[in-house]
């Protein structure tokens, strides 16, 4: 038997022991007055006053003193020291206490406020309770926990000894409100979209399906957070909308990309692209100054400026620049033996020009450093985008290649994607069918043929300004962690026997 087995089996023999003498070691009240951080924040008045006051928390930390028993408690707010005395809670209530009480265990304590020789703040138990006896022990108190699959498998115990990953935690939700607050400032209206969908759409990734047993159907949970529903509130009169919500894509992983994560998306009606880049550095820039009170970072290796002119960075020539290839005009052999050149691996199922010019995209990307917008990104890689509106007859042949699309870079990652909203039902419908042709042909991330949506097009829906960001990215790269860590509790696999 393993020492944690055979201190398990020792916690049990007292917990049976607290229940046999008519205790209940799970209560559900407890009378408590003050949280431990207003006690510290009041601890002179109630000093004075002698204010008989109720704390609660886990014990952290126990000494014993012959007839004294000096505790280390801590809640939510703050940490305390308690004193439990032989002469405050007699022989009896004082025995029970050492023999019942170990760390880990949450208690209650009614008492008063004094300083101890060493300038200790306490409070002197007259009265003590059980709240929760926990049957395992905390890890050692300075180590914690070094493993680091256990530390992600157990993350309850590593924000328990980790201040800085508690810390995280409470950024990650000013980094999530702050980005809620500055889109309802701005007049957008917060809603909610199925999560679960006949038809994926918004996005070229590969979904997860299950099945509906009350429909008896298979569904697939969105990749987008709701795009082209949010669109068809478009078309109902909404001139702004946004969601913050979980989105699934059952594809690869890596310090960046994840299975389950949350994304913000929001559509502007009579608005473009380019007014959508510029709202979209405003938000940037509030909700990172919101959340870690600078604009100046460097991730992964770049020196990252948020506060500076914002860089334009042009699609094909970035690509000419680093990859040496016009993708405009280029073969899909061409291209393959392009990627085979520079050692890009990638893969051949469904394999066709769409993923050969995304691929070579992704290996350009990361020369730049950021912040800045990618433009004129080609029709081909933007299937719910507007193309290009041509400006002259000699450009026209270009220009519709091109979409009124952006991508927001930072440290040579896309961290934010938009565009002009393609809102002919026309040209939609032809763009689903090629997209559907790339399906078949085996690319499971080509968007599938969504009629509802189409027919939602064509009862009109206004110009309109759409973009997403997947948050978890920027926020772990504004963090210099990976994504999987930022996360509160990562999709781990179940151990052997579990």
């Amino acid at each position: 038997m393993s020492t944690i087995d055979e201190l398990k089996k020792v916690r049990l023999r007292k917990l049976k022991d607290i229940k046999d003498i008519g205790i209940l070691p799970y209560p559900s009240k407890t009378k408590r007055t003050h949280t431990i951080s207003e006690a510290l924040d009041n601890f002179t008045k109630f000093l004075k006053g002698k204010k008989r006051i109720v704390l609660v928390g886990r014990i952290r930390a126990l000494r014993g003193h012959g007839g004294a028993t000096f505790l280390d408690i801590e809640d939510g707010t703050g940490k305390i020291q308690g004193l439990v005395k032989e002469d405050k809670v007699g022989a009896k209530g004082y025995k029970f206490f050492v023999y019942a009480f170990d760390i880990g265990d949450f208690v209650e304590i009614e008492g008063t406020l004094f300083t101890t020789k060493r300038g200790e703040k306490t409070i002197e138990a007259d009265d003590y309770k059980i709240l929760s006896k926990s049957l395992l022990p905390l890890p050692e108190k300075w180590h914690g926990l070094q493993d680091e699959e256990e530390k992600l498998r157990k993350r309850y115990l590593d924000i328990l000894f980790n201040p800085e990953l508690k810390e995280m935690i409470k950024k990650r939700a000013v980094f999530w409100n702050s980005m809620r607050q500055f889109l309802m400032e701005k007049d957008f209206l917060e809603v909610e979209t199925p999560v679960l969908e006949t038809t994926t759409g918004g996005a070229d990734a590969k979904p997860f399906t299950t099945h509906h047993n009350a429909l008896d159907m298979d569904v697939f949970l969105r990749i987008s957070t709701g795009e082209l529903w949010q669109k068809k509130l478009m078309v109902a009169g909404f001139e702004k909308t946004f969601e913050i919500g979980r989105q699934f894509r059952n594809e690869g992983m890596d310090a960046e990309h994840l299975q389950d994560y949350t994304q913000m998306e929001f559509y502007w009606a009579y608005a473009d692209y380019k007014q959508g880049m510029k709202l979209v550095e405003e938000l940037y820039k509030y909700i990172i100054k919101k959340t870690f009170g600078t604009l100046k970072f460097t991730i992964k290796g770049f020196a990252v400026d948020f506060g500076k002119k914002w860089e334009m960075y042009d699609y094909q020539t970035v690509i000419n620049k680093y990859a040496k290839i016009n993708i405009l005009e280029a073969s899909l052999p061409e291209m393959e033996e392009k990627l085979k050149k520079l050692k890009i691996s990638y893969d051949k199922k469904g394999f066709n020009k769409t993923r050969a010019i995304d691929n070579l995209w992704k290996y350009c990307r990361k020369n730049l450093s950021g912040p800045g917008f990618l433009i004129n990104l080609p029709v081909d890689v933007s299937p719910l985008a507007k193309r290009m509106e041509s400006t002259s007859a000699k450009a026209s042949a270009t220009q519709s290649k091109m979409a009124q699309r952006f991508q927001v870079i930072v440290a040579g990652s896309e961290v934010g994607n938009g565009y002009s909203e393609l809102n002919d039902p026309v040209d939609q419908e032809q763009r689903f069918i090629e997209q559907e042709k790339l399906r078949k042909d085996g690319d499971q991330e080509a968007q599938m043929f969504d009629k509802e949506f189409v027919e939602a097009l064509e009862y009109g829906m206004p110009p309109t300004c759409g973009f997403g960001i997947g948050g978890e990215r920027l926020f772990a790269f504004l963090m210099n962690k990976s994504a999987r860590e930022c996360q509160i509790f990562p999709l781990m696999k179940p151990k052997n026997g579990l």
